[in-house]
């Protein structure tokens, strides 16, 4: 009796191909750093070698996003909140963003309480930031705002644009616009998704992280808020 072969375990292979593309992606990503850097900003080339990085950024965000997801779904990710002076934190996340922001002329302010202290998991944390500061670069006219700030529910960062701001369904929805692919709106879902997942990793005192949308802010634009407890 000849026994069936073992069914291969696909997601295996996704995972291992997505960390690879991922690899390649970061490489690209730094190769383009430095031709912005020494290209003609008046050039046409330039402004197309910019939009280039944002597409290739946002596609490593999206590798790096599902692979998170892949090792947390089957507890491969050494979840480890550590306490964060904010202020390194941000210098952190923003050097990966400056270059995009430079090349687009977008000006960026931050407003962070001095010497802030928080815990939590600073490489998920840095993802979902990222994720909402290249979501705020697409839409915005010209303006991008960090702020950092204690509140009611925990620690809250805001990352808010100027643009015309999230559509009234996507407020609405709320967190059923969280869950997943949405087909009629030709949204993949999966950087609120992944962001809604951080956020609940984070618990502390009974309390849960939260992210939610607004419209709205210090220029009446999209406004991404995380909570951590």
């Amino acid at each position: 009796m000849t026994l069936p072969e073992p069914t291969p375990d696909i997601s295996a292979f996704l995972a291992s191909s997505v960390h690879d593309m991922k690899n390649s992606i970061s490489i690209l990503i730094g190769g383009m750093e430095k031709i912005l850097a020494a290209a003609d900003r008046e050039s046409p080339e330039y402004q197309d070698m910019s939009h280039m990085m944002y597409e290739t950024k946002r596609i490593n965000g999206n590798l790096i996003q599902l692979l998170t997801l892949y090792k947390l779904g089957n507890h491969l990710y050494p979840f480890s909140p550590e306490d964060w002076l904010l202020d390194d934190f941000i210098h952190e996340t923003l050097s990966q963003q400056q270059p995009l922001l430079e090349s687009r002329g977008i000006a960026f302010e931050v407003d962070c309480e001095p010497d802030l202290i928080w815990p939590f998991d600073a490489d998920l944390v840095g993802g979902v930031v990222g994720h909402a500061l290249n979501n705020a670069i697409h839409y915005t006219q010209n303006r991008i705002r960090l702020v950092v700030r204690r509140a009611a529910e925990g620690l809250e960062l805001r990352v808010e644009d100027d643009g015309r701001g999230y559509p009234q369904k996507m407020l609405d929805d709320g967190v059923a616009a969280m869950q997943g692919v949405d087909f009629q709106g030709g949204s993949t879902g999966l950087g609120l998704y992944f962001s809604a997942m951080v956020a609940r990793l984070h618990r502390n005192k009974g309390k849960t992280g939260s992210i939610r949308l607004e419209n709205g802010g210090a220029w009446g634009g999209g406004c991404f808020v995380l909570c951590l407890p």
